[in-house]
């Protein structure tokens, strides 16, 4: 018999300004936040972590909760993300994933996995039967307890890499330039692939909804590696799953009687697919720096666009950040646009040139919307 389904009761929501814009409606300005707004950049990151081990901290709900809140604290943001990591879910199908530094013993930085995929008989390995909402359960007990914690001053979103990213990472043992042996078993081993992506897909699924019930109010799903495929391998291998992943999370909480959440699809480099990704069941489509808004526009009429401020224009002046965001807002519209830069925060950023962006965009969409 399954267990009872725990219905948190949270404080009201004070700032809906990101999911009136995620959902297409009205806003006096326009909302923003910004992709890795918590972590290396903000000092009190570093004092918060200490020398723990970086999966040593997303695995402490209190710990992550702090971290989550640093820069909703510190800035005037429209959301806050979650402090986890897309590779919770390789680790949670019993892949071993090490977060190296600089100059460790291995040679190599990020993240590393002590046995990656080498062929497709490794799939066995993995525990596909994985009960996930207790695997990950320490994400989702730091979801709730953040939600408590943020007191409704603005909505929290989760997150989880899509299945491509997470099976190139899987298969590379880590970062890589080329992903070339990713790319290689596409096609020298499609089937498998499709096996393997499948798997990934179900369980991701389960994830967000799982993150859903623990409090999260928008999911983004994080397509980092989209760039590594052409648009063919990219409908074949990857938009299947994307739009799988946002046809199961939706009837999961339909069938649960749970409020649906806005969700957000972020395929870095994807470019050549925005067409594809604004009919794939999202209601926000999230923009890499390279890409010209008005373009995205027109390519996608219908849903809401997050983006895309190059990062390191925060290297810039805070008076050129603010001319910079203006030129965006005029590019985007005010309407239907939630800013954000168009990839993650560096960790050698001044927090103060964030602080400038997250201003400039209430200052310029507000004054906008007033003319």
């Amino acid at each position: 018999m399954a267990a009872p389904m725990i219905i948190h009761v949270f404080p009201p929501l004070k700032n809906d300004l990101i999911l009136r814009a995620a959902w297409g409606k009205k806003t006096e300005k326009v909302p923003v936040w910004a992709m890795r707004q918590a972590g290396r950049y903000l000092p009190e990151y570093s004092q918060a972590k200490g020398d723990k081990d970086f999966f040593d901290v997303c695995r402490t709900p209190s710990l992550a909760c702090k971290i989550t809140l640093q820069p909703v604290r510190r800035f005037n943001l429209d959301a806050a993300i979650i402090f986890s990591d897309i590779l919770v879910i390789p680790q949670a199908l019993g892949m071993i994933v090490e977060m190296h530094l600089a100059g460790s013993k291995s040679g190599k930085k990020g993240p590393v996995f002590v046995q990656p995929l080498v062929s497709p008989d490794d799939i066995l390995k993995l525990n596909k039967d994985v009960d996930i909402s207790k695997e990950l359960a320490y994400v989702y007990e730091a979801i709730t307890l953040t939600r408590n914690e943020l007191d409704g001053k603005c909505p929290l979103i989760g997150f989880s890499g899509a299945p491509w990213t997470l099976m190139a990472y899987m298969i590379e043992g880590g970062s890589s330039a080329t992903h070339s042996k990713a790319k290689a078993w596409l096609y020298c081993y499609p089937h498998d692939s499709h096996r393997l992506l499948q798997i990934l897909a179900k369980v991701i699924a389960d994830y967000l909804v799982e993150q859903v019930k623990a409090g999260a109010q928008l999911l983004q799903l994080f397509e980092s590696h989209a760039g590594a495929l052409g648009h063919g391998m990219f409908v074949k291998f990857a938009l299947p799953y994307i739009r799988q992943i946002a046809k199961s999370v939706k009837e999961s909480l339909a069938a649960k009687s749970i409020p649906l959440v806005p969700m957000i699809i972020f395929a870095k480099d994807a470019h050549y697919a925005i067409e594809e990704l604004s009919q794939s069941g999202y209601e926000v489509i999230s923009l890499d720096w390279t890409i010209k808004p008005k373009n995205a526009r027109r390519l996608a009429p219908n849903v809401t666009l997050q983006g895309n401020l190059d990062p390191c224009a925060l290297y810039a002046s805070k008076e050129d950040i603010s001319r910079l965001t203006k030129e965006m807002l005029q590019s985007f519209g005010t309407q239907k646009y939630i800013a954000n830069l168009g990839h993650g925060m560096y960790p050698d950023m001044d927090p103060e040139h964030l602080e400038a962006f997250v201003e400039a965009v209430h200052q310029h969409s507000e004054e906008s919307n007033q003319s």
